[in-house]
């Protein structure tokens, strides 16, 4: 169904470095801060439905490790986790969650039993059990080896807490390596045991950060810290926004103590229930793929665009004999949206048919070749594509058009010449690549719908392909829009190129280059 993308489903510990953390869907800066020597204290803050849950299960599975990571809910069950994040099932992850509800009924509601008289061994052996569900918090000099539970130990005379106490144990335990210990929500626990927020963050970070070298994130159930802020290390939000009737969640890092903040701000995706960073570059997002490109053969009545999950948004490909528009907004680099294009110039020209290409300002001829040359044979591109430059008199390439030296009807001849040669002997139809800011820049406005008008009938009637490119401020916006088939816009929302349909309607996905693969090959993801 054309304006539906299937989420694809990514191994579960895909993206594992060969340390054995993961970063992939986490900022750089968050890892650098949560891996720095020592403890840091973090707090996730947001309003409902940001993904702040999401973030610190992801910062659980890419950043910590095994047997040494914690996840205390307060507010959600293991069996609600599990149905909302099936990910967590596997054996390593259930054993970082700790249900703080469950282990309260284990423990306290057991041990309520006998308030007034000595407690029976059988109900204290339970209840030490269930001291060893939420470990503590403590302070050392040195590499620690116990953790001090000086600040616990005033909280506890108040209220007990075996939760606490059993995270306290389990980070003992592994000491004098380093824990991480999430903790959803700050509100949850304080509100729990009728304590001030401030009082209980100091104890973690006094006893965990500080006396046992422990990283403690802690999640915030509303948008603002208030007066704690000044207590942690670092300060994350996350805020969720609508562009353009369209929902968009970004991440802001307000404060990382003695780390570097390249980034300020990442758009993220909640899309498979996990939590994605988007605009970070990859292993091999930097590196182009070798070899001949492989084609994507083409659906009855459709062109492939050659990237699999936009053929699938569209419900099989680009309409044999369309003209498709796409709208890029002034913050869009030509490599961001060259993405999106390369792909399609080179599955046509992989399948033996030609391209006619006029070239936005700014981008070059030669680069268009020689980015398409490393999957296809150069005689194949020169013989097979033509770009007409219209500030050219004279060239010694073959695929160049020198349109400056022409008049109009040497131009019109210069075109149908062209046309024959992209064709071939077996007149394949071929791809029209068309930025309009050239021919309204050139020719005015008025000559240039006219021409507009022309070329989509022309498209439409033969069966090629048209991609027709849109700059910001062009006059002639309104009447091309009319003409085409499909509307897209391309977008830059904290440095990730994105695409979403006007025509038809769709979702906002990230453009970014196939993880496995490499470029040019590239995957859409949903932004949600």
């Amino acid at each position: 169904m054309a304006g539906t993308l299937v989420p694809r489903a990514v191994p579960m510990g895909s993206m594992k470095q060969e340390n054995g953390s993961a970063t992939g869907g986490v900022p750089p800066e968050v890892v650098m801060f949560l891996s720095g020597k020592g403890g840091r204290s973090l707090i996730i803050k947001g309003g409902a439905g940001t993904g702040k849950t999401t973030f610190g299960l992801e910062l659980l599975e890419r950043v910590g490790q095994p047997n040494r990571s914690f996840y205390l809910s307060t507010r959600v069950g293991d069996e609600a986790l599990y149905r909302q994040f099936p990910w967590l099932k596997t054996a390593e992850m259930r054993a970082r969650i700790l249900d703080a509800a469950k282990l309260f009924l284990d423990t306290i509601q057991a041990g309520g039993k006998s308030r007034g008289g000595e407690i029976p061994e059988s109900e204290q052996k339970k209840i030490r059990a269930g001291k060893e569900v939420l470990g503590s918090f403590g302070q050392e000099r040195g590499p620690p080896t116990k953790v001090d539970r000086t600040h616990l130990q005033a909280l506890l005379k108040r209220s007990p807490m075996p939760e606490v106490e059993n995270v306290y144990n389990r980070i003992e335990r592994a000491l004098p390596e380093k824990s991480l210990l999430v903790i959803d929500s700050l509100e949850g626990v304080t509100h729990k045991y009728g304590l001030e927020m401030e009082e209980f963050v100091m104890a973690l970070q006094k006893d965990l950060v500080e006396g046992s070298s422990s990283d403690v994130v802690m999640i915030l159930e509303k948008p603002e810290a208030g007066g704690i802020e000044y207590l942690v290390d670092g300060l994350i939000s996350i805020q969720r926004e609508e562009l353009d009737e369209r929902r968009v969640r970004h991440l802001r890092l307000e404060k990382l103590r003695a780390t570097n903040i390249g980034r300020p701000r990442y758009a993220v995706t909640l899309d498979g229930g996990r939590f994605e960073t988007l605009g970070i570059h990859g292993p091999r997002d930097g590196t182009a793929a070798t070899g001949t490109w492989t084609p994507i053969p083409d659906p009855e009545r459709f062109y492939s665009t050659g990237i699999p999950d936009f053929d699938a948004l569209l419900g099989g490909g680009l309409r044999r004999g369309s003209f498709n528009a796409f709208e890029v907004d002034v913050n869009v680099g030509i490599d961001d949206y060259y993405m999106l294009f390369t792909p399609t110039f080179l599955n046509f020209l992989a399948q033996g048919r030609g391209a006619i290409a006029v070239l936005a300002a700014g981008e070059s001829p030669e680069k268009l070749r020689e980015t398409l040359i490393r999957h296809v044979p150069a005689h194949q591109f020169d013989t097979r594509v033509r770009v007409p430059d219209y500030t050219a008199n004279e060239t010694e390439d073959p695929y160049i058009m020198p349109m400056a030296r022409f008049g109009r009807d040497e131009a019109m001849r210069a075109m149908v010449t062209a046309e024959k040669a992209v064709a071939g002997p077996d007149r394949k139809p071929f791809l029209e690549y068309m930025a309009f800011d050239t021919f309204e820049s050139l020719m005015g406005d008025q000559v240039a719908i006219r021409m507009y008008f022309q070329g989509v009938s022309r498209t439409k009637h033969v069966g090629n392909l048209g991609i027709g490119l849109l700059k910001p401020g062009l006059l002639v916006s309104s009447e091309i829009l009319n003409m085409m088939d499909t509307y897209f816009r391309i977008i830059n929302i904290d440095n990730a190129p994105c695409l979403y349909g006007l025509r038809p309607r769709t979702t906002i996905y990230a453009i970014r280059p196939d993880p496995e693969k490499g470029a040019p090959h590239a995957v859409l993801t949903p932004v949600v």
